[in-house]
């Protein structure tokens, strides 16, 4: 499996201030396929833009409702970034926020007939993401995803059409077929046999029948591990502020991790712009339009890995089981001679 050497050419967080107004937001490194913008001081939703939906439609990760279009929000896809207009979510005046971006294939998506309904895909295999989107039928369904590998994270909502208000629901990996957790909510893992009909995703699908709801619009973000890009696991916690090491093989620049044995733990999002020195502290919550909020310590990124700091129960209990998704900063090795340094 190569290893992918500019983790930054597909993945990327920027840091902006809103300005009320139309705002042209650079630095990305890429043209965009999904962008991800939480105001970090204040209590705006979490606002989620793809290409296959289209420019100025939005979903917030931490409502249960179907899609929005509005013409001010998020206004088009850039060659370093995206615009912006007046919409609150996205540009109050002076406010600051950050935008997680992925890159898939740079176009709006092309049918996929792997499953048994066609699917509209946006993939880039290189770094194992897909934007799908795709209607239910009311039955069982196969989805094709387009990644031509096996998919760790699935996360799927209903953007539009008659049963779109449900949640974010999400396969991981280390939790199984047979369970789901929310990214909409605290609960921990939930078993369900009709999410994933109890079968693992195969290089080219993924099984439902509750996500196939008839006449339903849905959107589904693919995410399979790639070497020195991306880390989709599990950790056990050891309740010390000497806490658990997570092993991922690059210094991360974003992580996400969520517990899965317990249900009033919020999700936690950290990334290396907000947080620019050890420890990491600053976090914001999928399932929250809370404002950021500093912990001081929740742990150390380091050059392969991340290390727990803390002993709270949400990332670090004694016995305590955690999903986590990771996306590189630098790979431990490689040829792009960028230093894999811990901070």
């Amino acid at each position: 499996m190569a290893q992918i050497n500019k983790p930054n050419t597909y993945f990327n967080s920027v840091l902006y201030t809103g300005n009320g107004g139309t705002n042209n937001i650079t630095g990305v490194e890429f043209q965009p396929d999904l962008v991800w913008i939480k105001n970090r001081n204040s209590t705006n939703e979490h606002c989620v833009t793809d290409v296959v939906r289209g420019a100025t439609k939005y979903l917030h990760t931490n409502l249960t409702q179907a899609e929005t279009t509005a013409a001010n929000s998020l206004t088009s896809f850039d060659s370093d970034g995206f615009s912006l207009g007046s919409n609150a979510n996205f540009n109050t005046n002076t406010n600051t926020y950050v935008a997680w971006n992925w890159l898939a294939d740079n176009t709006s998506g092309s049918s996929n007939t792997d499953g048994s309904i066609t699917s509209t895909v946006s993939s880039n295999t290189t770094s194992g993401f897909s934007i799908v989107t795709y209607t239910g039928t009311g039955v069982s369904e196969t989805i094709g995803h387009g990644l031509g590998a096996v998919p760790n994270v699935i996360i799927v909502k209903g953007s539009s059409g008659t049963s779109a208000v449900d949640g974010w629901y999400t396969y991981h990996s280390s939790v199984g077929n047979t369970k789901f957790v929310e990214l909409n909510n605290t609960g921990g893992a939930t078993t369900f046999s009709t999410m994933w009909d109890n079968t693992t995703p195969t290089t080219t699908t993924f099984s439902t029948t509750y996500l196939s709801k008839a006449s339903t619009n849905y959107v589904a973000y693919f995410f399979a591990e790639k070497k020195g890009f991306s880390k989709f696991g599990g950790y056990t916690g050891n309740g010390s502020t000497d806490g658990t090491f997570v092993y991922t093989g690059f210094k991360p620049a974003f992580v996400i991790i969520k517990r899965t044995d317990a249900s009033i733990h919020n999700w936690i999002m950290v990334d290396n712009k907000r947080n620019i020195f050890n420890t990491v502290g600053k976090a914001l919550f999928p399932n929250s339009n809370g404002a950021e909020y500093d912990y001081s310590t929740i742990f150390d990124f380091v050059s392969n890995g991340f290390k727990l700091r803390a002993n709270d129960a949400w990332n670090n209990a004694s016995g305590g089981t955690y999903i986590y998704m990771a996306f590189a900063e630098n790979p431990l090795v490689g040829t792009n001679n960028i230093p894999a340094t811990a901070r």
